[in-house]
């Protein structure tokens, strides 16, 4: 596989539309159309716009390399793969119904609650435990990017992501709901069906291997060489490999050591690790190594859960914008006004604090941080396994925090030069009033060029507004403008989702084309049809 390719890919992109502000003219809106004539960009730019990315966008590029550190740390941590096989046990000879229950949640998140940035602190896990199911990554990241794209294209209550769209064609934040509820439906079992056609001729068994490890002196390690079969869809071939039987003769040395030591000391342990990856491919970052122990998993399993928990819920949209639920903000203002002899203690203690329902990516520090502190704690993890575990992982999640820095560098190059808007006035000037077509078309373009919702009908809407003038027709453009951005984010070398988790996959850009185009053709066409009998009732 050849190494960054979804830095290229997005490199190649940001020449592309440098070239474009060349051709075409630049506008904007502001009450009116303002010419600004031909607004180039320079060389010079491609530097000093990533720099304005990461004094804007910086915390989502620190974000994923939190994440990283985080599960570094995890990582050194026995209990999270046992954890991880439970869960695997669980669902043997059921990984489809796994699949379904991941890819729903995903959508539901995104569609209720608009935590697509949240989800980053997740996909890590649920990689992990696709892969250990024995598919490979493709079907990883089918159900990680197409989860979350069918919760962008069936949007339902996430505030964070329809606020400005309903602000600028002035619809309520429930505009259409039971369209947009079927629309969700829809999306997911159109990502269902195709994950379950491509798991279906993806699907292998794993092949176990011993990991290298310091032997102790004074331990007997016996070696017993075994068949293990695998499979693939199109063949079957029988591999050797090897176990590692270990045996203490006397107490292990305190000097032994192993890349995962929490809780191995006095026990037998057996480390292995799965290859599921195809030959030449070293990605086994995204397996823990198996460390067998008596650690218990339930502490892990507790605060974990926790962790999910307290993501959904602080991100869904609970106040005056969403559901109108105040029990949050009032529990929130309690909880920082207690105080303790005079002195409010949790306040200050824990710092300023926002209520569930606004929550920012930024809030999930603090939380991570604990749990995985406690985490450290209850399963003895040393001091320098904790800083070591963190290393690793930040180096792993540079490439995709590096993708992120690039992908907005894209938001603020069309942001500076605004080329878009020339082009969708000419589009829009091909009918006159409301156009399914157009429509489509306009703010398709405009998920391409926007990356994030908000800017997304920032780039067209306020426009468009000047364009089809009748109020009745503006539900049926929210519907189309949120939808094309769910399917745009399926594919397009600016979604952020989409370039993120294939850098952390190592998933080529080409070969992901290749696996999802049937999927992006069915979506289109399906959508069209609703847009088409919603425009005829």
């Amino acid at each position: 596989m050849k190494k960054h390719n979804t830095v290229k890919v997005v490199l190649i992109t940001i020449l592309v539309l440098l070239l474009l502000t060349w051709i075409f003219p630049a506008a904007y809106y502001s009450g009116q159309y303002v010419d600004q004539g031909r607004v180039q960009m320079g060389l010079s730019e491609l530097f000093n716009y990533p720099m304005t990315v990461i004094s804007y966008f910086g915390h989502i590029a620190i974000l994923i390399i939190f994440v990283g550190s985080f599960y570094g740390i995890l990582y050194k941590i026995p209990a999270y793969r046992k954890f991880l096989d439970k869960i695997v046990s669980l669902f043997k000879g059921k990984e489809f119904w796994f699949l379904s229950i991941v890819t729903v949640l995903l959508a539901l998140g995104v569609s209720f609650a608009g935590i697509q940035l949240g989800l980053a602190l997740f996909i890590p896990f649920f990689v992990s435990l696709i892969l250990l199911m024995g598919y490979d990554k493709k079907v990883a990241a089918l159900v990680v990017v197409g989860g979350i794209s069918a919760g962008f294209v069936g949007t339902t209550f996430a505030a964070n992501n329809t606020s400005l769209l309903t602000s600028l064609l002035s619809l309520k934040y429930d505009f259409q709901i039971g369209v947009r509820f079927v629309i969700l439906l829809v999306a997911i079992v159109l990502v269902l069906f195709n994950i379950l056609m491509y798991a279906k001729t993806s699907t292998k068994k794993k092949v176990l291997v011993v990991e290298e490890k310091k032997e102790d002196s004074n331990k007997k390690v016996e070696i017993d060489t075994q068949k293990v079969e695998t499979k693939t869809a199109s063949k079957s071939k029988t591999t050797k490999t090897k176990s590692v039987r270990v045996s203490k003769n006397t107490k292990s040395s305190s000097k032994n050591k192993n890349h995962n030591k929490a809780a191995l000391r006095d026990e037998d342990i057996l480390v292995i690790k799965e290859n599921v990856f195809s030959k030449g491919e070293n990605d086994d970052y995204l397996i823990p190594s198996r460390v067998e122990s008596k650690n218990r998993i339930w502490p892990f399993t507790l605060f974990f859960s926790l962790l999910f928990v307290l993501l959904v819920l602080a991100f869904i949209s609970w106040g005056d914008a969403g559901f109108g639920v105040k029990f949050f903000d009032d529990l929130t203002s309690k909880f920082q006004e207690f105080e303790l002899f005079g002195f409010p203690i949790f306040a200050k203690v824990y710092g300023s604090i926002n209520s569930f329902g606004n929550w920012s990516v930024i809030d999930l520090f603090l939380p991570m941080a604990l749990v995985i502190l406690i985490l450290s704690i209850i399963y003895k993890i040393k001091l320098n396994d904790i800083f070591d575990g963190a290393v690793e992982g930040a180096k792993k999640a540079a490439a995709p925090a590096f993708v992120v820095v690039l992908v907005y560098t894209v938001l603020v190059l069309t942001t500076y030069h605004p080329f878009q808007l020339p082009i969708y006035k000419v589009i829009l000037g091909w009918t006159k009033g409301f156009n399914i077509i157009t429509t489509t078309l306009v703010t398709f373009l405009s998920a391409f060029f926007n990356i994030e919702p908000a800017y997304v009908f920032q780039g067209v809407l306020p426009y468009y507004v000047t364009v089809v003038t009748k109020a009745a027709d503006y539900p049926l453009v929210g519907v189309i403008a949120q939808s094309m951005y769910g399917v745009v984010s399926l594919f397009a070398p600016t979604s952020l989702v989409l370039m993120v988790v294939l850098s952390y996959l190592k998933v080529s850009y080409k070969d992901w084309l290749k696996t999802v185009w049937k999927l992006l053709l069915e979506l289109f066409v399906v959508l069209l049809i609703i847009f088409i009998i919603l425009a005829l009732l």
